[in-house]
């Protein structure tokens, strides 16, 4: 599941396009795309590479000292896209990279917690899941009262509750209020 150097190696082969072009290549056809199914293809397996740990630093990296990936930043603009599915994939990349602490400071600094946080209203049930998962791991001492405010919270004590409507959503949030809401008592 995860990659480390040996395993990207192998898979890659001598003649196979490093990880970092790949991704780059990757963001410069999704900001040349007019095709929305395109550029929601793109960021799906944009968020994909956001899972593995391996991949963390990629995307943060910068090429040539003056052009980075932006990876982080384009899924927070998806996030405003009218286009529900690049909501969800991106509120999904998201997620998946907030675990990482450096990628966390990074989203919070660019302005996504009330970007994730408007995610919780979203009709589209994994767009709901990745907002609750990415506020889970963005919650910290320096960003609590950015999203523990009480109507926030709310949200999140409805979704826990809602255990007969949709279990994900409800553990989800349950994990959430355990940790953060609790803890801080």
């Amino acid at each position: 599941m995860f990659t480390n150097n040996q395993r990207q190696e192998e898979r890659t082969g001598r003649s196979g396009t490093p990880r970092l072009q790949y991704l780059q290549e990757l963001v410069s056809q999704f900001q040349n795309s007019t095709d929305e199914e395109r550029k929601e293809k793109i960021v799906a397996n944009l968020a994909n590479f956001a899972y593995d740990p391996y991949n963390y630093t990629f995307l943060r990296q910068c090429i040539c000292n003056f052009l980075q990936l932006n990876v982080l930043e384009l899924f927070l603009d998806c996030i405003t896209e009218p286009n529900e599915k690049l909501v969800e994939f991106g509120v999904g990349g998201i997620c998946n990279a907030s675990v990482d602490p450096a990628n966390a400071a990074i989203i919070t600094k660019s302005g996504g917690i009330p970007l994730i946080i408007e995610c919780l209203s979203s009709p589209v049930r994994n767009t709901v899941n990745h907002a609750l998962g990415a506020l889970y791991y963005l919650c910290s001492m320096s960003t609590k009262e950015e999203i523990l405010k009480p109507e926030v919270v709310d949200v999140i004590r409805r979704y826990a509750a809602a255990e007969s409507v949709n279990v994900s959503f409800s553990n989800l949030a349950k994990a959430f209020l355990d940790k953060q809401v609790t803890e801080n008592k």
